[in-house]
């Protein structure tokens, strides 16, 4: 087998402990807490593109921490992916507060986390946007 046999690249099938944290070291998820790898092949959408990006290169035996700006991981934050939406389609009983993350569900089925960005009387302020967006990243890796 040649060296370059192990490294990652499109469609390569990837064994991995990954640890992604905020930029203040809050870890927001990390395959070690359960102590098990996470299998998948670049490209298949498990990851998001930039995180796909980022292993390409990588080899069986790295264990790297990758600093990824917000373009090369979960993108900007889009103006368009925030929605005021009335306030009676959302349950009278729900307490809605800034914070939270709320489960809409599409006309296909599919299911789309939306984050209570303002609450007023008669409306309510959601951002569609991914949670990471607009945030750098660390992205820790051992390629297994």
């Amino acid at each position: 087998m040649s060296e370059n046999e192990n490294v990652i690249a499109p469609g390569s099938r990837v064994v991995m402990h990954y640890r992604l944290a905020m930029e203040d070291g809050n870890v927001v998820d990390s395959t070690w807490d359960d102590d098990e790898p996470i299998a998948f092949v670049i490209g298949d959408g498990t990851m998001a593109a930039g995180l796909d990006d980022a292993l390409q290169g990588l080899k069986t035996g790295d264990h790297v921490t990758l600093h990824l700006a917000p373009d090369q991981a979960f993108g900007e934050k889009d103006t368009s992916n925030i929605h005021a939406m009335p306030r009676e389609e959302f349950d009278p009983q729900m307490p809605l507060e800034q914070g939270m993350v709320i489960g809409f569900t599409l006309p296909n089925g599919d299911e789309l986390p939306g984050m209570v960005l303002e609450v007023e009387e008669e409306s309510v302020l959601v951002d569609f946007n991914h949670p990471l967006a607009g945030h750098t990243i660390m992205f820790e890796v051992l390629i297994l």
